[in-house]
């Protein structure tokens, strides 16, 4: 009996510092002991009432094209051309339907209150009339003081004053998790105010080289562009202006552009109209494992210089083809996408330190920062001014040569990637960045040159085929030559 009250004693000891143990503070979760991580939904309501009236609505109206009956029977096939000059009665043209003016909505914010209003310069763009509303329900009309097509923004002047300004934030001082609310017009419905947070940032989009974009989960429509971002102090981060989607809505992929870069523009627009960026003068790719691997490189990193463009600064400067650029004017350059935005950053006529791999060695270059030339196809052809455009140039293509690991993986003998396209017969046959052009007019195109010799011996007119391989899918798309 005694070694059984024994026992119990023993076990009651046990349990006794089993339990001090439990009760003992610093034995808790870290969890528990410090402040919680996350403290409640917050609320916007006074952030909406205070910046709430210097977010405007964009109408905008484009005026039909006054070209001639003549010049619209042009455009029909060549059936109905002849039955109408058969049948049309002498001298006299069919009467065509008349095409509606083109009208548009989207968002904007005042900056100043003498009128300034910045929105996204598609929002503008070959607009006749622009006209802002105000939440008090003014309206006002709108002059296009500058655009800048490579970041998207414009900038407005409106005849007012006293008008209500939103506060400017640094989109530097954002951090990834952080809540953001954005107000617009999505589908034309005023003041809408949806909220989320940054996803990221410093995305760079394909057909966007020059914005670090902020990405985030903010639902945006059509109609959102151009309105602002604002962070929870009430300041303007970015400027809500594109959307990733498969349904052309809101799929939880929203892009803004950050708000340090737009003033920038808008200094530039305000003193000139227009934005002076830094140019290189090289064409790049992405460094991938197996190019890492052949280049000497511990990881996939960096941009790979395909071609230096003649008479640029990287020529100036020593830059070879199979350069790989490390490092911009103290930037680590980890993707080749993130060159161009940080080379447009720097002022022309500016000195830059470059760290390239060659052969396996670092090299530290120094170069001397170009204008980038206001038409972007002269910039990929060396920025030699010419009366004639390359023919290349005129279908509005820019490309590069695929490596033998893209090509390998989508199982392809030839082909060049698409890098950029501009107006001309390409966009309006739906050709986009990133896609591999492999043919045109059953030429195989292996190389910029074989592009440039093909889209030379084209017919003056008439339309002619590409095929093009988009994701793995291949498809062939029509060009109608001018």
């Amino acid at each position: 009996m005694r070694r059984g009250y024994r026992f119990a004693a023993v076990w009651l000891v046990m349990l006794s510092a089993v339990l001090a143990a439990c009760s003992d503070p610093s034995s808790e979760p870290s969890a528990q002991r410090g402040e919680p991580l996350v403290t409640g939904l917050p609320d916007f309501t006074r952030l909406v009432e205070k910046e709430g009236p210097a977010v405007v609505n964009i109408s905008t109206v484009t005026h039909r094209d006054e070209s001639s009956a003549a010049d619209q029977l042009k455009q029909l096939p060549e059936f109905f051309q002849h039955f109408f000059e058969q049948f049309g009665g002498e001298g006299d043209m069919p009467s065509l339907p008349e095409q509606d003016d083109t009208r548009s909505l989207g968002s904007g914010f005042i900056i100043s209150a003498d009128g300034y209003v910045l929105t996204n310069n598609h929002v503008v763009a070959e607009a006749d009339e622009i006209m802002v509303r105000l939440q008090d329900r003014r309206e006002l009309p709108a002059e296009l003081v500058g655009a800048d097509e490579q970041s998207d923004l414009a900038l407005l002047k409106v005849d007012a004053g006293d008008l209500p300004v939103v506060d400017i934030g640094s989109s530097a001082d954002l951090k990834v998790g952080e809540w953001v609310l954005a107000i617009g017009a999505p589908f034309g419905f005023d003041s809408s105010v949806t909220a989320g947070i940054v996803s990221a940032k410093g995305r760079s989009l394909p057909s966007d080289s020059y914005v670090p974009f902020i990405q985030t989960d903010v639902a945006i429509n059509p109609g959102n562009s151009g309105g602002p971002l604002f962070n929870l102090s009430g300041e303007v981060v970015g400027i809500n202006s594109q959307i990733f989607s498969r349904s052309g809505g809101y799929m939880g992929v929203s892009f803004a552009i950050p708000m340090d870069m737009a003033m920038d523009v808008v200094s530039q627009l305000k003193d000139g109209g227009k934005v002076s960026r830094g140019w290189l003068g090289v064409l790049i790719q992405e460094v991938d494992r197996d190019l890492a691997e052949s280049f000497d490189l511990d990881s996939p990193r960096g941009a790979l210089v395909s071609q230096v463009l003649a008479g640029s600064p990287a020529e100036a400067a020593g830059v070879e083809p199979g350069d790989v650029i490390t490092r911009f004017n103290d930037e680590t350059i980890y993707r080749s996408s993130e060159l161009p935005r940080w080379v447009g950053l720097v002022k022309p006529e500016s000195d830059v330190d470059m760290v390239v791999i060659r052969d396996g060695e670092k090299k530290t270059l120094s170069v001397t920062i170009g204008l980038l030339p206001d038409n972007p196809e002269m910039a990929l052809k060396g920025g030699a001014e010419s009366d004639k455009a390359s023919p290349a140039v005129k279908l509005g293509l820019a490309v590069r040569e695929a490596s033998a690991s893209e090509l390998s993986r989508l199982d392809l003998k030839a082909g060049v990637v698409v890098t950029q396209v501009s107006d001309g017969p390409a966009r309006q046959a739906g050709i986009q960045a990133g896609d591999i052009l492999v043919t045109l007019h059953n030429t195989p195109i292996n190389s910029a040159a074989d592009l440039a010799d093909a889209a030379a011996a084209l017919p003056e007119e008439g339309t002619v085929a590409a095929l093009v391989n988009r994701d793995g899918t291949p498809r062939f798309l029509a060009l109608k030559l001018p």
